[in-house]
């Protein structure tokens, strides 16, 4: 009997990053990204890629939304633990007021690779019984290891038939990079992804766009041999991402712009986990 075909996939991708204040600065590179049904994990471990083992491409469910304890600077209800991902999506989600009935959850990331992971953003897309998009989760994680997700929920959906987004603009109360201050707000434009990849997140602040960032690409079959050869195109692309992060921190402070402490405004880094001694020092023993 022939195997039912997957519903994750590859992403090949273009990012593009433009800063237009204080200074302009833009720059794009290329990628791969997995779209991982959660529902496939027991299926998903072939060739070089595996899931919660060692492999040249691997899926870690604990490497992801790290939910379990408490938010740091946050108010309402703990997420209860739970060791599959599924599981912890659905439990914050309620968290977050999301009654809605979500059966199947597709993970937009980059996975490890050669044991390394390094993760800016990763993105939930979640959908209903009947197949329909209800809610989103972007997981944003910084170079201190810290992650904060943000909840988008049906509310947020809108757009008409073949184009519809998950769009808000929600305060970020998050330390991602030390040239943006932590109290911009994100704005976010995720169209749920199909055939064609659609993701924009544009910082604003006092109502003027700082930086705007996309994610585009189109979709390719989740096979061994189309990892294989993204594995030539794109060699320790983790590394190469992190590089590409230090690079243009590097060129943004030639250039004179701005630069923000974490520890400056610990007060508004709100409602992440994992928080970093700078804001969060741990007690003496």
């Amino acid at each position: 009997m022939k195997a039912a075909p997957l519903r994750s996939a590859l992403y090949e991708c273009r990012v593009m990053h433009h800063r237009f204040a204080p200074k302009d600065h833009r720059f794009d590179y290329r990628i791969f990204m997995a779209a991982v049904d959660l529902d496939e994990l027991g299926v998903l471990g072939r060739g070089l890629f595996s899931v919660n083992r060692r492999n040249l491409y691997s899926f870690r469910e604990a490497d992801y939304l790290p939910v379990g304890g408490p938010r740091h600077n946050g108010a309402g209800a703990a997420v209860p633990p739970a060791p599959g991902l599924k599981e912890r999506v659905l439990a914050y989600l309620k968290t977050e007021g999301m009654n809605q009935p979500v059966s199947r959850i597709v993970l937009l990331t980059l996975p490890r690779i050669a044991g390394y992971l390094f993760n800016p953003v990763s993105f939930y897309f979640c959908y209903g019984e009947e197949g329909h998009p209800v809610a989103s989760v972007v997981e944003v994680t910084n170079t201190f290891r810290e992650v904060k997700p943000y909840c988008l929920g049906p509310e947020r959906l809108g757009g008409g038939d073949g184009a519809r987004a998950f769009t808000a603009r929600v305060p970020k109360y998050f330390y991602v990079s030390p040239f943006a201050d932590v109290d911009v707000a994100f704005d976010f434009h995720l169209r749920p992804p199909e055939g064609q990849l659609a993701i924009r997140i544009d910082d604003f602040q006092d109502g003027d766009r700082l930086l705007t960032s996309t994610l585009t690409g189109r979709r390719q079959p989740f096979s061994a041999l189309r990892l294989a050869w993204f594995s030539v195109k794109y060699p320790l692309l983790t590394l190469r991402v992190i590089a590409l992060i230090h690079l243009h921190a590097l060129l943004l402070y030639l250039k004179g712009v701005p630069w923000f402490a974490k520890a400056a405004r610990a007060a508004d880094q709100r409602e992440l986990y994992r928080p970093h001694p700078s804001i969060a020092p741990r007690p003496l023993s």
